[in-house]
């Protein structure tokens, strides 16, 4: 180990070594007062295991900074310049992520739409994914998704077809910037890569280990304004996205499928707990919309916008004590979907606020 390697590189090949997950790597870091080239000592000396220190033993720190500049991987250190301001706030942000293709991507001021789903998808939720990821990105909406195969796969496809007018894609990935997963998604990932971003808390030459995935999954989450669900199985990893997101008070929308689908059966019980269904694209701008505007709307409650009629109506059913879901659908009168959408618009306009199926108000028209 030389003083000539960056600083960077030593985190980048911190993160390198066998299982080291992303909490973990943070762990060490702190420990080392958040310099990577302290906490690279400590690691090599044996301070968090000796299976570590022995892995750290055969990584020459030189060498993978030279393999990020040549590949032309950027390197970002959480609170550090650079970091993606996306992701600097989040609860759960990567100490570490590597970048390839063009940082505009995340401006700040582009809304962003996370598109996921199963990868085993149907005709139907391809032709859906690929026609919301054109549609969203001809409107100025980046669309953000892992680059799988299926649903993800599918947006990411369309949304390239309205580049270079559209929005710049961005996708999360589960592996080195540099192994390609799924294989067969090579010419994919390079075309989103010369379009838009892609992101990675692994360095190069890591492997696609399915431990990375769920983690990876949170990134999406945390990137993402509103994340639509096009197609998931009961017990689909595309759920692991849906609990990140609802932790962080990210709108989950659900494109409804076939009751006979079980490509479907995920979504559809979305929808039957409370979220408001993506029927088209207009839904996924309307929700958009109203998180921005639910954003400044809690820092100024004068600047709410005004319910529309039918969400009013929703409104007024509700009182300053919760009541259920069930309660205010028999109330209303209305088709289950229209209420759950009347109740995504209240609450991201700071009118309403709901938790577990059941609803109250948050405030006074």
């Amino acid at each position: 180990m030389t003083a000539a390697a960056p600083e960077w590189a030593f985190a980048a090949a911190l993160a390198g070594l066998p299982y080291m997950a992303w909490d973990r790597l943070g762990a060490i870091l702190a420990e080392a007062g958040g310099e990577p080239r302290e906490a690279w000592r400590h690691v090599a000396q044996g301070c968090a295991g000796d299976a570590w220190a022995r892995a750290a033993a055969a990584v020459p720190v030189e060498a993978v900074a030279d393999a990020h500049i040549r590949a032309g991987v950027r390197v970002h250190l959480h609170h550090r310049d650079g970091y993606p301001p996306a992701l600097a706030e989040d609860h759960e942000a990567p100490p570490v992520v590597f970048t390839l293709g063009s940082p505009s991507a995340l401006d700040e001021h582009i809304p962003r739409a996370g598109i996921i789903g199963t990868r085993r998808c149907t005709g139907y939720g391809r032709d859906v994914a690929r026609d919301f990821g054109r549609e969203l990105s001809a409107a100025g909406v980046a669309v953000v998704s892992g680059l799988a195969m299926g649903i993800d796969g599918a947006s990411h496809e369309g949304a390239l077809e309205a580049v270079p007018v559209g929005a710049r894609p961005i996708a999360v990935v589960g592996s080195g910037l540099d192994v390609v997963y799924p294989r067969r998604h090579a010419l994919l990932w390079r075309r989103v890569a010369e379009s838009g971003l892609i992101i990675s808390e692994a360095p190069l030459g890591c492997r696609p280990e399915p431990w990375r995935f769920p983690a990876r999954n949170r990134i999406i989450a945390a990137l993402s304004d509103v994340l639509v669900v096009v197609e998931s199985h009961p017990a689909g990893g595309s759920l692991h996205t849906v609990r990140s997101a609802e932790e962080r008070g990210v709108t989950v929308m659900a494109v409804p499928g076939p009751v006979r689908s079980k490509a479907s059966a995920g979504t559809n019980r979305l929808l039957s707990e409370g979220c408001p269904p993506a029927c088209d694209v207009d839904d996924v701008r309307v929700a958009l919309a109203l998180e921005t505007a639910g954003r400044s709307g809690r820092d100024d409650p004068d600047s709410r916008p005004a319910p529309e009629e039918t969400d009013a109506a929703v409104l007024a059913i509700l009182g300053w004590e919760a009541v259920s879901l069930e309660e205010v659908m028999a109330r209303s009168g209305l088709a289950p979907a229209r209420v759950a959408l009347a109740l995504a618009h209240l609450e991201q306009g700071g009118w309403a606020r709901g938790a577990a199926g059941w609803w109250e108000r948050a405030a006074a028209p």
